[in-house]
């Protein structure tokens, strides 16, 4: 069985991603799937899971709370949101995110533009953009 955490999901929708704790690429996870009640799982709060291979990608099955307090806020701890800085237009800067947070407001972006998304679709865009950011050092 293997563990990570929720790094989104939508309980209206039915359906998120977990980042495995061993590195590898985001699981897809379905409500159908859960053991727990549905609004209990919000991001940043650990999870144990079942990996199998989906019609369209890496699926999570028999999805369990290892964890079941809610964090402090509706993003994980470890994944700050970005503050705009009010002063960049002045200077002329602009805020650099982290590789972590590049990808999680990616993430919501891609699935806010394109809700009918794979996930496979999602992490292949995902991945390729994060890359992208990377080369021109967009992000740290």
């Amino acid at each position: 069985m293997a563990t990570g955490k929720i790094l989104r999901f939508d309980d209206i929708r039915g359906y998120g991603f977990i980042t495995p704790d061993d590195g590898d690429e985001d699981v897809f996870m379905h409500a159908n799937d859960l053991r727990n009640d549905k609004a209990l799982f919000r991001p940043g709060l650990r999870v144990a899971f079942e990996v199998e291979d989906g019609q369209r990608g890496l699926k999570a099955s028999d999805v369990r709370l290892i964890e079941r307090a809610a964090p402090t806020t509706s993003l994980s701890a470890d994944v700050a949101r970005p503050r705009l800085r009010t002063e960049a237009a002045e200077d002329g800067t602009c805020d650099v995110l982290t590789a972590g947070e590049f990808q999680l407001e990616l993430t919501e972006a891609l699935l806010h533009a394109v809700p009918s998304l794979t996930g496979t679709q999602l992490l292949l865009a995902r991945k390729r953009l994060i890359e992208l950011a990377q080369e021109h050092n967009w992000v740290e």
